[in-house]
């Protein structure tokens, strides 16, 4: 006999302890007879969540066509003010438009009498001017501007 073979006579064939004798327990049927009391409550907890949850989906379909009806009566009432709103505005548009348009006439008219008041002052020495070189070519003689 070799040392192997005396040493495979002291090897454990199963795990150390007492010796296991009967059914082995089932842990699952044991979690399920703990656990039963708790998921039965559990039970009627989520029937009243999901009717709950119901009421409130009801409560807020009920917000929504609210709200769509309110949403399409301001939409409606803006259809119809509208007109009214833009005519204001052209109006108010318009207004401006012509207070511009008097500033922008009556700048205008103070340029045009400044223009015309600088040629009456300019226009008799230009007149003397256009005299005095008619004069120089009609006779060749004749101060020279």
């Amino acid at each position: 006999m070799s040392l192997r073979d005396f040493l495979e006579r002291f090897r454990p064939t199963g795990t150390p302890g007492a010796a296991a004798t009967g059914v082995p327990p089932d842990r699952a049927a044991e979690r399920a007879v703990e656990l039963a009391p708790a998921l039965a409550r559990l039970t009627a907890v989520q029937q009243e969540a999901a009717r709950i949850r119901a009421a409130g989906d009801a409560d807020a379909q009920a917000i929504r066509r609210d709200a769509e009806l309110k949403a399409a009566d301001v939409v409606a009432t803006a259809r119809e003010q509208a007109p009214g709103v833009r005519r204001e505005a052209a109006e108010s548009f318009v207004r401006q438009a012509a207070r511009e348009a008097v500033a922008v006439r009556a700048a205008a008219d103070r340029t045009a009498d400044a223009v015309r008041r600088r040629g009456r002052a300019r226009l008799p020495a230009l007149v003397d001017a256009a005299v005095a070189e008619v004069m120089r070519s009609v006779t060749g003689t004749g101060p020279r501007p």
